[in-house]
């Protein structure tokens, strides 16, 4: 397979960084969408047991992110912070007792605005809160050249090469785990940065899983969403594509689900999804 033309040489590597965050709760928990109220883990920390390459579904806890979730403290450093780190960026501990230890970027959670990352298990046993992690970041800015209606967002060069895409007839056939309606997609429509963030799957609706089959949906799954135009929002567009990363875990709350961050996307059929049972993070890169 050739392969594809992009300006990856002009892209710059830049270095930012953010720290191990703490989880947050809160006192009055939440409530789900039959009315019940939860304390549940969610977001934050080092989660020991959910990685990519796992189930995302099912696990007693709401938006649970797996691996480590990481933020720096201040706002404006934030943005570049998640803005400017890619999935399949090189990531490196640079205090604490896993200091000089390696992992990737695998996903970006929006609202509480965390960066996501894979560490081998024997690192996370060595992190700890506040520690500090600096990432490679490359691959915002990033364009096909050979296709310019379609859009990359928070793709690195890495991950885009690692992945299943075939150019055919002036569109790209992409390997997918899963082919999702955008008709599901709930928590972070609207949203006009998708350089950042995510959307969710809403999973309540047992039929529309089964048709699916999103029951076995994992962290690290490469997902298309059909009629969705993330280029510079996030919109149901008849023809349009999205081809995104599953970042977190599933929820109990109205409107709320796995959540996609986006990769690929064009508003006009460019993007053909096929399935391909290894398009998952796990597969390319661990």
């Amino acid at each position: 397979m050739a392969e594809i033309r992009t300006n990856k040489d002009r892209l710059p590597i830049v270095s930012v960084s953010g720290m191990v965050w703490h989880p947050k709760g809160g006192a009055a928990g939440r409530i789900t969408v039959d009315g019940n109220v939860m304390w549940l883990q969610g977001t934050g920390g080092i989660t020991y047991n959910a990685k990519i390459g796992d189930s995302c579904i099912g696990w007693v806890a709401c938006h649970l992110e797996p691996g480590v979730s990481a933020r720096n403290k201040d706002d404006e450093y934030n943005q570049a912070f998640t803005v400017l780190s890619c999935i399949g960026n090189e990531a490196t501990v640079r205090s604490g007792d896993a200091k000089g230890d390696k992992g990737i970027v695998t996903g970006k959670h929006g609202g509480c605005e965390h960066l996501l990352i894979y560490f081998p298990q024997e690192t996370l046993e060595k992190l700890n809160t506040n520690d500090t992690i600096s990432i490679k970041a490359t691959g915002q800015g990033m364009e096909l050249l050979d296709h310019p209606e379609i859009k990359l967002r928070s793709v690195s060069p890495a991950l885009l090469e690692k992945m299943n895409i075939q150019e055919s007839d002036g569109k790209l056939k992409v390997g997918v785990a899963k082919i999702i309606p955008a008709e599901i997609m709930g928590s972070g429509l609207g949203h006009v940065g998708t350089a950042r963030g995510d959307y969710d799957i809403t999973m309540f609706d047992d039929e529309i899983v089964e048709r699916h089959n999103l029951a076995d949906l994992r962290f690290g799954d490469i997902v298309a969403i059909t009629n969705a135009d993330t280029r510079f929002g996030r919109s149901y567009k008849t023809g349009a594509c999205t081809i995104g990363v599953v970042v977190h875990g599933d929820s109990r709350i109205a409107g709320h689900g796995p959540g996609v961050t986006t990769l690929i996307t064009a508003k006009h059929p460019l993007i053909e999804p096929f399935i391909d049972e290894k398009a998952n993070l796990a597969d390319y890169f661990l």
